[in-house]
C-alpha cells in the first residue's frame, strides 16, 4: 500500500510499537473496570494508578495532580468551564493564538456573564508584554496561555506570564498539549511561579487517541463537566479507559527519556528544511522566536495552502495547511492574523511539523518535490492573470 512520508505530527503521531504491546492486555484478557472490588477491577485500578504515576513524573507533578480525560479539548474544557463555575462571572484572558477549545469555552461563557479579553500577540507569535500589562490591569479571574503554538510551534514565556497573573490573583492555565517531549515541562517550576493548571494529551507523544490529562494544583476548585460515579476525585465521572490510560501512561515515560536527544536530531532536520524554503522564496512564520524543534510554517505569496497541501499529498508527503482540529474552517488561521499576517499570505500557509521516524533524506525529496509543486502551481497562476 503506497503510505506518504508523514510530516504532520502536530496534528497526530504515531502510536510507540512498545506503547501498543502494553496496552493490548488491556482491550482482552485484563478487562476488568477499574472501580469493580474483585481481581479483575483490582488489577486494572492498579494499572491506571501506575500510568498516573508515569504521567505525574513526566511533568514533575505529584500523582494526586493528575485528572485523567477523553482528550486535551475535554481537558482544556473542564479547567476553562469548571473554574469559571466554581467563581463570580468576571474577566476571562486568554491569548489570541489559542486553539479553539480555550478560545470556545470562552465565547460560550460570555452568556453566564463573563467578559473574554484576548492578549495580543506581535508579530513572531508572542504575548505582547504591553497588551498584557493592559489586560492584567483589569484584574482577570481565569488566564489561559499556551505553552507552545500547535500552528507555528513558538514557545511563550509561561513563568513570567503566569507570574504577573498570580500578582492580580488570576487562576493560570497553560495548554501544553503540544510542548511535552518536544521540550522541558516541569510543572512544579511552573507550580512554583503561578501555573496552576496544564494540560496534556496522549496521541501528541506517541501514544493513543482517547486520553488525556489536567494537571491540577489541589487548591483550585472545579466544577465537573461530568457528573457520574465520582471517578477521578470527582472531577470526571466515568469508567476509565485503562487501555488508553496504560498507553499514555507508558507513552510518557518514553518521550520524556528520548526527549533531548530527539529535540536535537529534529532541530538539525528543522534547519534543513528551512534552508531549502528559504531558498524557494517561502516565508516563515514565527522564524525569529523561540520554537518546538519540529514545526516549521511557511508560506508562498499568491499560492493556496490547501492546493498546495493536497499536490503534496499526491506525490508523496502528508502535510498539513493549518491545526488538524480546524481543517473544516476555510478562513485564514487565526494565529496568523493575530500575528498581522495579511489574509492573501496567510491563506497559503502550510505547517510540516516533524517526528522520530524522519530522515535528511525525506526532508530532501520533500523540498525537491515542494519546489516542483510550486514552478508549476506558480505558473498556472501567472497565465490566469
Amino acid at each position: 500500500m503506497f503510505a506518504p512520508v508523514y510530516l504532520d505530527h502536530n496534528a497526530t503521531t504515531p502510536a510507540d510499537p512498545a506503547v501498543v504491546e502494553a496496552m493490548l492486555p488491556w482491550l482482552a484478557t485484563r478487562f476488568g473496570n477499574a472501580s469493580s472490588r474483585h481481581e479483575y477491577g483490582r488489577a486494572a485500578r492498579r494499572a491506571v494508578d501506575e500510568a498516573r504515576s508515569q504521567v505525574a513524573a513526566a511533568v514533575g507533578a505529584h500523582s494526586t495532580e493528575v485528572v485523567f480525560t477523553s482528550g486535551g479539548s475535554e481537558a482544556n474544557n473542564l479547567l476553562i468551564k469548571g473554574a469559571a463555575a466554581c467563581l463570580k462571572p468576571g474577566l476571562l484572558a486568554v491569548s489570541a493564538i489559542e486553539h479553539p477549545c480555550v478560545i470556545r469555552p470562552g465565547q460560550q461563557l460570555v452568556r453566564r456573564g463573563w467578559v473574554v479579553q484576548e492578549l495580543a500577540v506581535d508579530s513572531l507569535g508572542r504575548v505582547d508584554p504591553g497588551r498584557f500589562e493592559a489586560v492584567m490591569a483589569q484584574k482577570p479571574k481565569i488566564v489561559s496561555v499556551m505553552l507552545a503554538n500547535n500552528e507555528t510551534g513558538v514557545l511563550q514565556d509561561i513563568e513570567r506570564l503566569a507570574e504577573r497573573a498570580r500578582s492580580v490573583g488570576a487562576c493560570f492555565h497553560t495548554d501544553a498539549v503540544q510542548a511535552i517531549g518536544k521540550v522541558a515541562v516541569d510543572f512544579r517550576r511552573l507550580n512554583a511561579a503561578g501555573v496552576q493548571a496544564l494540560t496534556l494529551s496522549a496521541h501528541k507523544l506517541g501514544g493513543p487517541k482517547g486520553a488525556a490529562a489536567l494537571v491540577l494544583d489541589k487548591r483550585v476548585d472545579v466544577e465537573p463537566l461530568i457528573a457520574g460515579g465520582g471517578h477521578e476525585r470527582g472531577l470526571r465521572s466515568g469508567t476509565e479507559n485503562v487501555a488508553a490510560i496504560v498507553g499514555f501512561g507508558l507513552a510518557c515515560e518514553l518521550a520524556v527519556g528520548r526527549r533531548a536527544d530527539l529535540a536535537r536530531r529534529l532541530l538539525g532536520l528543522r534547519r534543513q528544511l528551512e534552508c531549502g524554503l528559504l531558498a524557494c522564496g517561502a516565508t516563515i512564520f514565527g522564524q525569529a522566536a523561540e520554537r518546538l524543534p519540529n514545526t516549521v510554517y511557511f508560506a508562498f505569496p499568491e499560492l493556496d495552502g490547501e492546493t498546495l497541501v493536497g499536490k503534496l499529498d499526491r506525490a508523496g508527503y502528508a502535510v498539513a495547511s493549518g491545526a488538524a482540529c480546524s481543517s473544516a474552517n476555510p478562513e485564514p488561521s487565526h494565529v496568523l492574523r493575530a500575528m498581522g499576517v495579511s489574509p492573501e499570505l496567510a491563506r497559503g500557509a502550510v505547517r510540516v511539523s516533524l517526528g522520530g521516524d524522519n530522515t535528511q533524506e525525506q526532508i530532501d525529496g520533500f523540498l525537491c518535490t515542494l519546489q516542483a509543486t510550486v514552478a508549476r502551481l506558480q505558473h498556472l497562476t501567472a497565465m490566469s492573470v
